[in-house]
């Protein structure tokens, strides 16, 4: 029995899933966040519970190029300054997944979805305003990744959809570009990993999500190349307009679903 069979899925399902894979690894190594589509995908082709943790292997391995890519970018101080928020957010999220069912999941990613293009537009408002970023160094400035950080845990354990809150919290901070890419690089690695023991706890991650991974990890390469090859040739504007519809057309379809 092959993959496609075993996820009962029909040649377009897992065109549709490549593809996703696909824009992860670009996400990854030029625009953070952008892999809301991807998830939007996912939980509309699998089962939305199944469909978290089928994705979670593929965002790793994303993120491993992405480290390997803008590794000497990366800001700790700021890393370790987020790290105990996200652990909470992390906590928060799994005890979400304990007693939320299929329909509840899909709503939720649904909404989360809807809540981070909404976060996408304030952010780009708020750039346009010429406000300084805050320093991570003050009190609203840890105030603020507290709050970032509890947010992104929750929504990365719950959907995979941390990516647009730490782009908000980043961006806010006054992350140029390399900093952005690196900073969230090792970001998301090491918190990605560390969900890999909560989800398997849960039944997300098992023999049969593994296989469909092992089919659609090898997609999520072509796509970091691709990523790395743009990422100083891109309309940063245009593509986070599609980005941002593509997330509000995936978050209402699931929904409604």
């Amino acid at each position: 029995m092959n993959t496609m069979t075993l996820w009962h899925l029909t040649g377009w399902e897992f065109a549709a899933l490549a593809c996703a894979a696909l824009l992860v690894g670009f996400s990854k190594t030029a625009v953070s966040g952008a892999n809301t589509v991807s998830l939007a995908i996912f939980a509309a082709i699998l089962p939305a519970r199944a469909s978290t943790g089928v994705l979670l292997p593929i965002l790793i391995a994303g993120d491993v190029l992405a480290v390997l890519t803008y590794r000497r970018h990366a800001h700790w101080p700021t890393l370790w300054r987020l790290f105990p928020a996200v652990a909470a957010g992390v906590l928060a999220g799994t005890v979400f997944l304990i007693w939320a069912d299929d329909s509840m999941v899909r709503t939720s990613i649904g909404a989360i979805l809807l809540l981070m293009a909404g976060v996408t537009v304030w952010r780009r408002r708020r750039a346009a305003a010429d406000e300084g970023p805050d320093s991570v160094a003050t009190r609203s400035g840890r105030l603020k990744a507290r709050s970032y950080g509890v947010l992104g845990g929750f929504t990365t354990m719950v959907a995979n959809a941390g990516g647009p809150v730490m782009s908000l919290y980043l961006l806010s901070a006054g992350f140029r570009k390399l900093g952005f890419l690196g900073t969230s690089a090792f970001f998301f690695l090491i918190v990605n990993v560390t969900k890999v023991p909560f989800s398997a706890g849960l039944g997300l991650i098992d023999g049969t999500s593994l296989l469909l991974d092992a089919a659609l990890v090898l997609f999520v390469v072509p796509g970091a190349l691709l990523g790395k090859w743009a990422v100083d040739r891109i309309n940063q504007r245009l593509f986070e307009q599609l980005v941002i519809a593509a997330t509000v057309v995936g978050g209402l379809q699931l929904l409604l679903r």
